[in-house]
């Protein structure tokens, strides 16, 4: 029987800094610890680019259209004709276009929480900023918004020019985005204006630049500074904790179960998040067959099917033998050694009357077993294993002694006949042995007669023993029921039996026999006068 062996991994932060239960912290539903903006209440409470960003409000007067009035929940900005803001949503993959009560709607509004966090915008919406660091982020958002951070707009293409993304042909005249912190040669298709590190459409035009290249305004900031995977705030402080490949807070490691800091702590990640080690244990570990307790993450787990024992506990059922890399087997949800196992359960060998010893390999037909070299032929004794056998009453034979033995052979050549026989006064015959006895022409599936128990074909016999016919001199074989006439020594065909003056049929009729030849009354009357 096979075991599996299961061993926890366990980490340990490396910062000293220890803090209490930090819940508040996680952006994350309390309930169900899914990310809030999968929530339809949460995305109710977004708001729209301009006013997130802290940019003057642009009303629909000085913006173009109301884009509800087109059916859209947002447009490109400073544009007033509709059939220019359908050309442009035309070349956007249809899921993204936020149309009304759609997807693309609130795939919309989920992009705005994740590419436009609010707590990376304004120091009223960082929760863990501490008061030290506040004039670090106002001076980090105010550099940002002033060489980086701006909204695109649409325009129509005034030369030939490449994408800056796909470096495909760009016309004149083609609808095309321009960011005002490029020149003026530099634009995108409306599809490639995308994020450099997440490849999503950067919603509502809304870009930051770094190095010639366009960010969404989340992947910006964390090229500059480290971000907290708990709170998703920037991080400002210069000693921060770094685990699971992430930056966090030092007091925002938590316990992703019971919320405790593990800054300082041991911990075991489970899909991809932390969990220190009473919680581990509680929510995951397995409890042991044998003693009813826990498995803890510093004990090797055995486990067979669905049950698990700890290494000291994985014991034989009735000697208490340890069977920790030992063969073992089960009955009723317990485990044996193979001694105990075999003494109580094991079952015996139909070939050598032995038992079967735990982990030996069986071999089953019916309702009779073998070990793998007592099966095997009773006539040549060769191993049959996994090859064809035949059984016979209470024996077992491999196909070449079964057919030695008892398998139909041709009477002529003595070999099997395995398909294709014919049988010919109760004994078999291989279809091409069965053959004309004068010409060896096969016989099979052909009309044939016999001549002292020996098979010929209707012509070799005819030739070889027929009768001939006075008149035409031909064989008269009688196959299939031919009719003849015999007189004295001499015998005709039906059809030959007629007068040799008038060739008038005789057959039924009297006639006059004149030396070779055969008359009928009126022309041997006729002769005669």
């Amino acid at each position: 029987m096979a075991i599996r062996r299961k061993k926890s991994t366990v980490m340990v932060t490396t910062t000293s800094e220890k803090s209490a239960k930090c819940p508040e912290q996680r952006k994350t539903c309390q309930s169900c610890k899914c990310p809030r903006e999968a929530h339809a209440i949460y995305q109710q409470q977004t708001t729209n680019v301009h006013e997130r960003l802290g940019f003057k409000l642009v009303s629909p007067a000085d913006s173009g259209v109301e884009a509800r009035d087109l059916g859209f929940t947002w447009v490109p900005p400073g544009v007033r004709a509709s059939s220019r803001i359908n050309r442009y949503f035309e070349q956007l993959p249809d899921e993204m276009v936020p149309r009304l009560g759609s997807e693309g709607a609130c795939s919309r509004e989920r992009q705005i929480s994740y590419q436009l966090p609010k707590q990376d915008l304004s120091l009223e919406h960082c929760k863990h900023l501490e008061v030290q660091h506040e004039a670090s982020f106002e001076d980090f958002v105010t550099a940002r918004n002033e060489i980086a951070l701006d909204i695109a707009y649409i325009k129509d293409a005034p030369y030939d020019e490449h994408c800056a993304h796909c470096d495909n042909e760009i016309a004149a005249g083609e609808l095309v985005v321009a960011a005002p912190k490029f020149v003026e040669s530099v634009m995108w298709h409306p599809k490639c204006f995308t994020c450099s590190t997440c490849n999503s459409l950067l919603v509502d035009l809304t870009y930051c630049v770094h190095d010639d290249k366009v960010y969404c305004e989340r992947h910006y900031a964390e090229m500059l500074k480290p971000r907290c995977a708990g709170c998703d705030e920037l991080i400002f402080s210069g000693e921060y904790t770094k685990a699971m490949d992430k930056d966090w807070h030092s007091g925002h490691f938590c316990c992703w179960q019971c919320d405790e800091s593990l800054t300082g702590q041991r911990y075991v990640i489970r899909d991809d998040h932390p969990y220190c080690i009473k919680c581990y244990e509680n929510v995951f570990a397995n409890t042991c067959e044998e003693c009813n307790k826990i498995i803890g993450i510093d004990s090797k787990d055995l486990s067979y099917k669905d049950k698990h024992w700890h290494e000291a506990c994985f014991l034989c059922f009735k000697c208490h033998l340890s069977l920790v890399d030992k063969q073992f087997g089960a009955k009723a949800d317990k485990i044996y050694c193979g001694n105990c196992y075999d003494a109580q359960f094991a079952s015996r060998c139909d070939g050598c009357g032995e038992v079967f010893r735990a982990g030996t390999k069986k071999m089953e037909y019916k309702t009779r077993q073998w070990h793998e070299n007592c099966f095997c032929c009773c006539v040549c004794k060769t191993a049959i294993g996994t090859k064809s056998f035949i059984p016979r009453e209470q024996e077992i034979y491999c196909a070449g002694c079964y057919e030695e033995k008892f398998a139909t052979r041709c009477i002529k050549c003595n070999k099997v006949i395995t398909s294709g026989g014919v049988t010919y006064k109760n004994e078999p015959w291989h279809r091409e042995c069965f053959t004309c006895t004068h010409c060896n022409i096969t016989l099979a599936g052909q009309r044939f007669t016999s001549r002292d128990e020996k098979p010929y074909c209707a012509e070799c016999f005819g030739e070889l023993f027929a009768k001939r016919c006075t008149a035409c001199v031909k064989p008269i074989t009688g196959i299939g029921g031919t009719r003849f006439i015999s007189f004295e020594d001499r015998h005709w065909h039906h059809d030959c039996f007629v007068c040799a003056s008038c060739k008038a049929s005789l057959v039924g009729r009297g006639f006059i026999t004149d030396g070779p030849d055969i008359l009928c009354p009126d022309c041997a009357k006729q002769k005669l006068m």
